[in-house]
């Protein structure tokens, strides 16, 4: 494995940790939003449908974020995105 390579791979593995670390955010209004996808491609639509099927359009939200680093998405131009759902109350509604 080249040095480039190595790097490419630790940078993977340093950004998928941090989003590890994100789960849960609060917007505006104060409404608490829980993450429950991150990714893209056909498993993110299909969860997207699924979910906004299941609670509602009104209770869930895209986030498009940063692909850098992730090779597969850059090369192929697809979207990396969050999937995020409304709280209510502390339960998800």
């Amino acid at each position: 494995m080249s040095s480039e390579q190595a790097q490419h791979e630790s940078l993977i593995r340093q950004r998928m940790a941090e989003e590890e670390t994100i789960r849960e955010r609060i917007d505006e209004n104060g409404n608490r939003w829980t993450k429950v996808y991150f990714g893209g491609g056909a498993h993110l639509r299909n969860w997207l449908s699924q979910f906004v099927e299941l609670k509602g359009e009104e209770n869930v939200q895209l986030e498009e974020i940063d692909s850098r680093g992730f090779q597969c998405f850059e090369e192929s131009g697809e979207k990396m995105c969050r999937i995020w759902l409304k709280e209510q109350d502390g339960v998800e509604e």
